[in-house]
């Protein structure tokens, strides 16, 4: 591979072994998460053939975790940290010390020295918010109260690891390990350098709060208005990008939390709908990338030279990320079910393990056999987290079935921090509502003073959080994915009401819709004859133009201002909706095709 060269060839072989081993996964029912980390060890030094650059790659990579960081904050508001700080922080906390712990304990029975032991415990203590992000949209439960709560989780178990990168150095420092001919460190210096780190921190938190929460939504409310998609884009792409740069270079954080913030400051403004949406493909493609880059740092042999450490790491990671985050809380009142599911969602390590291990090796404290070992625990994990979710669900199935069980374990005064109240009367014979806009909202408005029960879906949080607070059952995100259309009980469901504009996702949704409900009554909001046609052949009870409409209207009003009176007026329009427009059709065959009506 020529220098010149080194990035086309690492960019071409990471995606296409990925696309390779991510497909074969699929279909042996596995997550495309292995078959990513499959590509990386056979890109790696450590297999024949092609061998990728490492160092680009992991660049690269870098840039996945940004755009990842920043869509949480684009979905994730103070607020939402705030509800669920009395589980999230002390829990996380909880669990990040037990892990450490335990990490410290299993590498020090080892031989280890105390700097590598502690390297070795807090590399396994945090789970990756890759994982757990993919794992709660699959699912559906980014917008519960569960999904919440593991967000909370993470980001309080990624501001901990953020602090714990800055101050690591100086702690094993004072320990008297780290980089060869460094002097430990005394407390004085390790108290003002802890002190000058929370400075720094808090310094860009509140910069972005003041400055940030202005100029950012200021600056893409002006590209917007220029009606360019690939300026917006670009705009996107440099604000996440620069943000983080910016925070790691003037503030010592790293790039994962400035592309947080940075994605919470945009969470306010009114395009951060449109902002995720553009953030979206890149950040896919570079989490594929990061994958691949573990994969490359990964020596595949250690797990046939050292087998009972790899499973010892295994059950460290399990032990001290699943059991105590399960355990912690429900200790803190929070329902029995949902603590497994989102246990499940921790049994895993992922990027933040890889950076710490990369640092503890690059300070001189960890061998590369602690690295491989970390690195194995995390593919080992990975693979086993789909088995894990699987088998916490059947359990909580089963005490389910036994309410004395289920009401002791779950301590029965414990408050249930669901947000299904608005749901609980809404399973049989109710309306699903795609879309709330204001087409929609006449339509949730009509259903209201009829009485019909009805369940909303919508892509914008504020909407969400609006109708919420109105009474409204709404349903945050996208439609198209089952884990959020099965929300809304569309097998018991009566009438669907797609009144969002896209016409694809609109069929998408009704296919998924009409599996779970064959019989269930369809109307459609259309925009063209195409796709009027289109959903009548689909069989939908009712595909309505909104342009049509308006001109029905506006014919009624001109035909009883010019002084006929009502039942001839209507009688027109009747006539015009059954197809009676010999002069319409005639102009329309004279049109261009994208100029009919």
């Amino acid at each position: 591979m020529h220098p010149e060269t080194a990035l086309l060839f690492t960019i071409a072989g990471a995606f296409g072994a990925a696309f390779l081993f991510g497909f074969i996964a699929s279909k042996l029912k596995m997550p495309p998460l292995v078959g990513y980390l499959l590509a990386g060890i056979a890109l790696g030094p450590h297999s024949p053939g092609f061998v990728g650059d490492v160092g680009l790659a992991s660049q690269l990579a870098e840039v996945g975790v940004i755009l990842l960081m920043f869509g949480v904050g684009l979905h994730f508001s103070p607020g939402d940290l705030l509800k669920v700080r009395r589980i999230a922080l002390p829990g996380a906390t909880l669990q990040m010390l037990t892990a450490i712990g335990l990490g410290y304990w299993l590498a020090s029975s080892w031989g280890w020295t105390s700097a590598a032991s502690l390297v070795f415990g807090l590399s396994l203590s945090v789970a990756s918010t890759v994982v757990v992000l993919r794992v709660l949209e699959d699912r559906g439960l980014m917008d519960s109260i569960d999904g919440r709560v593991a967000v909370g989780w993470l980001v309080v178990e990624d501001l901990l690891v953020v602090l714990a990168l800055v101050l690591l150095p100086a702690i094993l420092s004072a320990l008297g390990a780290g980089t060869a001919g460094a002097s430990p460190m005394g407390r004085t210096e390790l108290l003002t350098s802890v002190a000058l780190t929370l400075v720094k921190m808090v310094a860009f938190i509140v910069l972005m709060g003041v400055v940030g929460r202005r100029a950012v939504p200021w600056l893409l409310t002006h590209v917007a208005r220029s009606g360019s998609r690939e300026l917006f884009t670009l705009a996107v792409l440099a604000v996440s990008l620069g943000v983080a740069v910016g925070a790691a270079t003037l503030f010592g954080v790293s790039f994962a939390l400035g592309a947080f913030v940075a994605g919470v400051v945009i969470s306010e403004s009114d395009l951060s709908h449109r902002a995720g949406a553009d953030a979206l493909p890149m950040q896919d493609a570079f989490a594929v990338l990061f994958f691949v880059s573990v994969g490359m740092l990964l020596d595949p042999g250690v797990m046939l030279t050292q087998p009972v450490k790899v499973l010892s790491t295994v059950a460290i990671v399990l032990l001290g990320n699943t059991v105590v985050a399960t355990v912690l809380m429900v200790l803190l009142r929070h329902p029995l079910g949902a603590s497994l599911r989102i246990g499940a969602s921790f049994g895993q390590i992922g990027e933040f393990s890889f950076i710490l291990a990369g640092m503890g090796v690059s300070l001189g404290v960890l061998s590369d056999e602690g690295r491989s070992l970390i690195l194995a625990a995390a593919l080992c994990t990975i693979v086993l987290n789909p088995m894990l979710f699987a088998g916490l669900d059947r359990l909580s199935t089963w005490i389910a079935r036994h309410p004395r069980l289920l009401d002791r374990m779950e301590r029965q005064k414990a408050p249930r921090m669901a947000h299904t109240d608005l749901f609980e009367t809404i399973t049989v014979g109710h309306a699903i509502l795609i879309g709330y806009g204001r087409v929609g909202r006449t339509i949730g408005d009509a259903l209201q003073r009829q009485g019909v029960p009805f369940v909303a879906i919508e892509q914008d949080r504020r909407v969400v959080d609006a109708m919420r607070t109105i009474g409204v059952a709404a349903i945050y995100g996208d439609a198209t994915r089952p884990g959020i259309l099965e929300h809304a009980y569309p097998g018991t469901a009566r009438l669907l009401v797609i009144a969002a504009p896209d016409p694809y996702h609109a069929r998408h949704i009704i296919d998924m819709v009409r599996a779970k409900n064959p019989t269930i009554d369809i109307v459609v909001r259309t925009h063209s004859d195409q796709e009027q046609a289109m959903f009548e052949q689909l069989g939908v009870s009712k595909a309505l133009m909104g342009e049509r409409e308006l001109a029905f209207g506006m014919a009624y009003h001109s035909l009883r201002s010019l002084g006929v009176d009502d039942d001839h007026a209507d009688g027109i329009v009747e006539g015009l909706r059954g197809g009676g427009r010999m002069q319409t059709r005639e102009f329309s065959a004279l049109m261009p095709t994208d100029l009919r009506m």
